[in-house]
């Protein structure tokens, strides 16, 4: 079994964004490939907040289908994965700054992204819909959000698509942004907003976890969208980002993303082999 190495580096997110954005470090100088197959380690920025990609559950460990999906990308590579976790807005400055090889997230794959990232072969769909608190049935359909207030994660794509759909609402809706989604969460329980924005695959787990406490309101809303890795476009990088996706590839093709799609999301996804062009 591939060995995790797992970092608490929240200490370090001042570190990251005072670093200049786009500028390689010196680990970055040679090829990544050569480097990380030479150390034998190949390091993975992430939160720990957004289930059930990644999280820490009930006994305190590291757990999710990023965590599932990276060991079987070790295997395939032979190297160790050492996961250094950061609150979300940190994660995309920490990659840009040198900080790890590459992110998990994994994230929404959208227009703006993909002009500054390198998405590997998307690994789930992120078509976006609201979870409620169990029994408000004043909320029954997207629309019933109009005047009222909701949250999404702060600086993600839910964000976005949220505000946007109330943009086509009779009455504008007021969002709270959150720096992670467990807070998002927790102020929907407590009645302090009325919905959270998510991907349907996260908010399902959410509901069918706690299911006194929380609903899944259908249908989804926004453009269909993917879920993919990401890695930057520094040259010196390409050669590794080229390993990891054709590891992801042949995952994919023998069955075992599948099988880490069912345990975590109850479902398997249909996903394109590269990352499509996207709507949003």
């Amino acid at each position: 079994m591939t060995k995790r190495i797992f970092l608490k580096a929240a200490f370090g997110l001042s570190l990251i964004l005072a670093a200049p954005l786009g500028l390689p470090t010196i680990a970055h100088a040679q090829d990544a490939l050569e480097r990380v197959k030479s150390a034998g380690i190949l390091s993975v920025g992430t939160e720990t907040a957004f289930a059930p990609f990644d999280f820490i559950d009930e006994t305190g460990a590291h757990v999710g289908l990023n965590v599932d999906v990276f060991e079987e990308v070790g295997k395939e590579m032979g190297v160790e994965i050492k996961w250094v976790t950061l609150p979300w807005d940190g994660v995309l400055p920490g990659l840009e700054a040198g900080q790890f090889d590459m992110v998990a997230g994994p994230a929404t794959i959208t227009k703006a992204r993909v002009e500054r990232y390198r998405f590997l072969t998307p690994v789930a769909e992120a078509t976006v819909a609201l979870l409620k608190k169990a029994g408000d049935d004043t909320i029954q359909k997207p629309e019933d959000i109009a005047g009222k207030l909701a949250g999404a994660g702060k600086a993600t794509a839910q964000l976005a698509q949220l505000q946007a759909y109330g943009e086509t609402l009779p009455e504008p809706i007021e969002t709270r942004e959150y720096v992670g989604f467990n807070e998002a969460y927790a102020d929907l329980a407590a009645g302090r907003i009325v919905a959270v924005a998510n991907s349907l695959p996260n908010i399902a787990f959410v509901a069918e976890q706690q299911p006194s406490v929380f609903e899944v309101v259908l249908p989804p809303f926004g453009q269909k969208s993917y879920f993919g890795f990401i890695g930057s476009k520094r040259p010196e990088d390409q050669s590794l980002l080229d390993a990891v996706n054709a590891a992801l590839l042949k995952i994919k093709a023998d069955g075992r993303m599948g099988e880490m799609q069912k345990k975590w999301f109850g479902q398997s996804f249909d996903t394109p082999d590269e990352a499509p062009t996207p709507k949003v």
